[in-house]
């Protein structure tokens, strides 16, 4: 898969969701994560981290909105609840990405939404726990954006393997053959 993506929290205030949050994004293939006015002990989040994803993904802690700095390029996802929000079966996923999840019992701030490139809602009847958010969101990323076979028409796995891709079609020998 092309381009990175990181993932974010704001104002979190349960150790285990963001544990749960850093582990899911360590394995989807996530580039960073941070988080933005969150005050928790980060020993504690390492208990529900049993991928051990913050020794091996950058982690940033920003104590504000003004605070943040995302790589040059990087668009900004808000995933939030709003009547606006674009649903993620819709979503065409940016190929640099960090992507922003509120607190628990709220939501991402207004000041926040604003700095979003984009907002999308999963679709459903009600809020679910952040990091099965987290974890639906990054999932989608990975079904859109990955390289897999086709689905059957029928139920069961593909029948045939992917295509070669086209830039292996057009390879030209170094020999001159």
């Amino acid at each position: 898969m092309r381009g990175f993506f990181g993932m974010g929290a704001q104002e979190i205030s349960k150790g285990a969701n963001l544990g749960s949050l850093v582990r899911t994004t360590h394995a989807f293939g996530g580039q960073f994560f941070f988080t933005v006015g969150t005050r928790l002990d980060l020993e504690g989040v390492r208990a529900s981290d049993t991928s051990d994803a913050f020794d091996h993904l950058p982690f940033y802690d920003f104590k504000g909105i003004d605070d943040m700095m995302l790589p040059k390029g990087c668009q900004l996802v808000g995933i939030e609840l709003t009547p606006d929000a674009i649903e993620l079966p819709s979503f065409r996923h940016p190929t640099r990405a960090a992507y922003i999840l509120g607190p628990e019992m709220g939501s991402i701030s207004p000041a926040m939404l604003e700095r979003c490139d984009h907002v999308i809602k999963i679709p459903m009847k009600f809020c679910v726990n952040v990091g099965v958010a987290g974890a639906l969101v990054l999932y989608d990323r990975l079904l859109s954006l990955g390289r897999f076979a086709d689905r059957p028409v029928t139920a069961g796995g593909p029948i045939e393997g992917m295509p070669e891709p086209l830039w292996m079609a057009r390879r030209v020998s170094r020999t001159g053959n």
